[in-house]
């Protein structure tokens, strides 16, 4: 399926159909060489792993285009480290890093036109997921899997771009147990994550902040993101824990808050009764990249940060940095933070 006459200020955050996409097959022991394939579905067996038990993890990434017209990729490396993270604790098989990027790279190269043009801010959001595939209804790992690698022309994931958005506390809901799954990039996190969501905002809010699962007097996720906050001493604060991912975004604006902006970065315990040293905060992921939370309903009470109406300043240049670096404006922190394709 060809797209023509793409909006690519307004795409949105939706899947869209691609030419190409990558598969190789783990058999045997082994993995298939690998290629791009142009079937867009996947047939298994009715008594597949991934279907039963969840055995699957998936990445996410994208693609930029840059202002002389260069393909890269941010980080892709990380990305491949934590997909081999995540398979092994749900004992499937390692992806080698090299088979990894090249797999992206092919993706990204065979569906070329559909990397947003510079300037619009569209980037082609690529999928790398990895799950159980041969026949097993016994509680055990799969003896087949499969790796796919699919893409898609991506906007802004929120409509409002880079505006504050609120957040509902729950304590009805746990995003993970306190030694689970919580710092994988699987399935069941998501899944888990829908019904608090959906009440969230029916209730108003963008999502709900998940609180530590043991005491629940901790901040730990915001919905399916990191959190991170700006404290009045200029420190670049989030959150300390076993259970939240393992997030690129985070670590890179850690780093960028380090290095760039001078800001004393700690992971640290962040209670939900003492936020008065917090002037601003913010939600980070891949598709987001930074969300700012305007303010937090904690119960009865509501906790306002920087403004619900305006970015925090530390925030937008975080925002800026990191976005710069991504699409080739600012020098990133060190030279193996981008990838060319093209």
């Amino acid at each position: 399926m060809i797209m023509e006459n793409l909006d690519w200020k307004n795409l949105g955050f939706a899947y869209r159909e691609l030419p190409y996409r990558y598969e190789a097959v783990y058999k045997d022991g082994a993995w298939s060489k690998g290629g791009l394939v142009t079937e867009s579905t996947v047939t298994i067996s009715e008594a597949s792993s991934a279907l039963h038990y969840g055995q699957q993890c998936f990445e996410g990434m994208k693609a930029y285009r840059t202002k002389d017209d260069h393909i890269q990729l941010f980080r892709p490396d990380m990305n491949a480290k934590r997909l081999n993270l995540s398979s092994g604790r749900l004992l499937m098989p390692a992806i080698d890093e090299e088979m990894f990027i090249d797999a992206v790279k092919q993706v990204v190269l065979a569906n070329e036109a559909y990397v947003g043009p510079y300037g619009s801010g569209a980037t082609l959001y690529i999928r790398p997921f990895l799950f159980g595939c041969g026949p097993n209804i016994g509680i055990g790992p799969s003896p087949e899997y499969i790796f796919r690698v699919f893409a898609m022309p991506v906007g802004a994931y929120y409509a409002k771009g880079l505006a504050p958005s609120n957040y509902l506390v729950t304590y009805d809901y746990d995003r993970v147990a306190g030694l689970g799954t919580g710092k994988f990039k699987v399935g069941g996190n998501y899944a888990s994550s829908l019904l608090p969501l959906k009440e969230a905002k029916e209730k108003g809010f963008a999502d709900v902040v998940y609180l530590d699962p043991t005491t629940h007097t901790k901040i730990e996720e915001v919905g399916a993101a990191n959190f991170f906050a700006i404290t009045k001493n200029n420190e670049f604060i989030t959150p300390e824990s076993p259970s939240i991912l393992d997030s690129i975004t985070r670590k890179s604006l850690m780093a960028i808050a380090e290095q760039r902006l001078g800001l004393k970065v700690l992971e640290t315990d962040i209670y939900i009764d003492h936020l008065d040293d917090i002037v601003e905060a913010g939600a980070c992921g891949t598709a987001a990249v930074i969300s700012p939370i305007g303010a937090l309903q904690i119960k009865d009470k509501e906790h306002i940060f920087y403004s619900k109406e305006e970015v925090g300043p530390i925030t937008k240049k975080l925002y800026d940095e990191l976005v710069g670096i991504q699409f080739g404006d600012v020098q990133p922190i060190e030279e193996n933070w981008i990838v060319q394709v093209k």
